[in-house]
């Protein structure tokens, strides 16, 4: 076969593999954009998951935090509950003695009133100053305490038996009852509130990490077709290469030219077999194989 008709063959051959070869180029470079896009997509919801985990432990540890006070505030509301159940007991017996019948009230009432027994004390006190009490100190401390005692039974009975002041204790108890109940209730409210953030927090974690999964596929997709592409670019650069190598290979040998074009040969081939050995070249070793 006559140069002429290789010519013919080849330089068709390699104008479709050089459109071939800008081609794989293009979409290579628009792939290797995907890739950085992706990339820094992805690295940009890993970033937004790490905080959002970071608020998710801080919402826990005040949750357990208030929990641990609502347990406390518990607690406190139990023993004041406690409390104002006993004075509503004593309240109750209280009231259910008031409704005995006048005769037994009479009776619980019997007894001199309370100015008289302070008159009795006072003059009891000035006889035992005054050593006209003949009873020596032991009697005087026993009946000194006799009457107090009947003082502090005729003082209760005449006031009505301290309704005032039990009906004062109940009110009181009541207030401090509601107020730790009310604790209890603003505690578990805030705690509450911090679960819910934290799950809330959670589910949108759960979602950039799904989001993050589906960029690094993308990411790992577009860098396989990168890839894919650069190979078919260099074997096309080399098939290119070759048939330049090939058709200068036939002028030289017509034209019989030695010197300069000689040692341009031999660098051309040199370029050519470390491409075709799979050698990265560089891009100036690039540049003058498309020269050439």
């Amino acid at each position: 076969m006559e140069f002429d008709e290789v010519r013919g063959v080849l330089l068709p051959l390699h104008d479709s593999i050089g459109s071939k070869s800008s081609s794989h180029k293009e979409n290579r470079d628009d792939w290797n954009a995907k890739v950085k896009e992706f990339l820094n997509e992805r690295n940009e919801i890993n970033r937004h998951v790490k905080e959002l985990i970071n608020e998710v432990q801080a919402q826990k540890a005040i949750r357990d935090e208030i929990n641990q006070k609502v347990k406390e505030l518990k607690d406190a509301r139990a023993e004041r509950s406690e409390h104002l159940k006993k004075v509503r007991e004593v309240l109750r017996a209280k009231l259910e003695e008031q409704r005995e019948g006048p005769g037994e009230q009479t009776r619980r009432r019997r007894g001199p009133p309370p100015s008289k027994i302070r008159e009795d004390m006072e003059r009891l006190e000035m006889s035992h100053m005054t050593g006209r009490f003949s009873g020596g100190e032991r009697a005087f401390i026993k009946k000194m305490k006799e009457l107090s005692e009947a003082l502090k039974e005729a003082t209760e009975a005449q006031r009505g038996g301290g309704m005032r002041e039990l009906k004062d204790s109940v009110r009181e108890a009541e207030r401090l009852q509601e107020d730790a109940h009310k604790s209890v209730e603003k505690a578990v409210t805030r705690a509450q509130e911090a679960h819910e953030l934290m799950v809330e927090l959670s589910d949108e974690v759960d979602r950039l990490r799904e989001k993050a999964n589906g960029a690094h596929n993308s990411l790992t997709k577009s860098k396989r077709e990168a890839d894919s592409l650069h190979r078919q670019y260099i074997v096309s650069l080399r098939c290119i290469h070759s048939i330049q190598d090939m058709v200068k290979a036939m002028d030289l040998r017509e034209k019989k030219e030695d010197g300069a074009d000689g040692e341009e040969k031999v660098e051309l081939t040199d370029l050519m077999t470390r491409l075709m050995s799979g050698e990265d070249l560089s891009t100036d070793d690039l540049m003058a194989l498309r020269r050439n």
